[in-house]
């Protein structure tokens, strides 16, 4: 493998809502040739299929007596990354305000965690050039042997003001409220909540542009690609 060749990386970007995650991870993947998995689409994508399937979002043990039904697939193409659940295009309705209200009570579920972060794991392994994994348990539960770990952070100001010029016409405040609140639930959920590595590098964002984030993420792909 080491014929000159930059050998592959895997790089685990964690951290909230808001923070740039998403954008970062697709635009560094893009700029080094390396594939890309958003996992928060994924744990949207079955919570779309429990909403569609009419599953009972506030029953634990409904959710993980379906865990394993939906088929999901993911695209690891950084320009065009496609989501299909029983090869239904769901890239759309998992955006919808529906879906995020209820990820985080879906996403709780230990069996629902376990299958997909099995899905997460062989995407990861069988990338042959490398890849970018975004998430909030990548780092610590998914990839703990992942090369490169990153956790972005950013005020919760800046991360509402983010999300409100993403969300076209939304209210700063209910917005940053909402965040708070999804953090609490993803921080102190039993199973894998969201938490920094101790080996991750820890990027604030507040004050950068995104420009910025990415070229500091780049960097340290790059770093981590020479073997230093």
């Amino acid at each position: 493998m080491e014929n000159g060749a930059a050998k592959p990386v895997i790089v685990a970007i964690d951290g909230p809502s808001g923070t740039g995650k998403s954008s970062t991870s697709k635009a560094v993947a893009a700029q080094l040739g390396l594939s890309y998995l958003d996992t928060g689409a994924q744990y949207r994508a079955i919570t779309w299929w429990m909403v569609a399937n009419g599953i009972d979002i506030e029953d634990p043990t409904a959710i993980a007596a379906v865990a394993g039904k939906p088929e999901i697939v993911s695209g690891t193409e950084p320009g065009n990354p496609t989501i299909t659940v029983d090869g239904i295009d769901v890239s759309g309705p998992i955006r919808t305000q529906e879906v995020t209200s209820k990820v985080s009570a879906v996403s709780a579920v230990p069996d629902v965690r376990a299958r997909i972060t099995e899905l997460q794991r062989s995407l990861a392994t069988s990338a042959e050039g490398g890849i970018v994994v975004e998430g909030r348990d990548i780092g610590t539960t998914v990839l703990p042997d992942a090369d490169l770990k990153i956790f972005l952070t950013a005020s919760p100001e800046a991360r509402a003001a983010r999300r409100s010029g993403e969300l076209k016409g939304a209210d700063v405040n209910a917005t940053r409220e909402a965040l708070v609140k999804r953090d609490a639930a993803d921080s102190s959920r039993k199973t894998s909540p969201l938490a920094k590595a101790d080996d991750a590098v820890e990027v604030d964002t507040t004050e950068l542009t995104l420009q910025q984030v990415i070229e500091c993420v780049v960097t340290l792909v790059e770093e981590k690609r020479a073997g230093k």
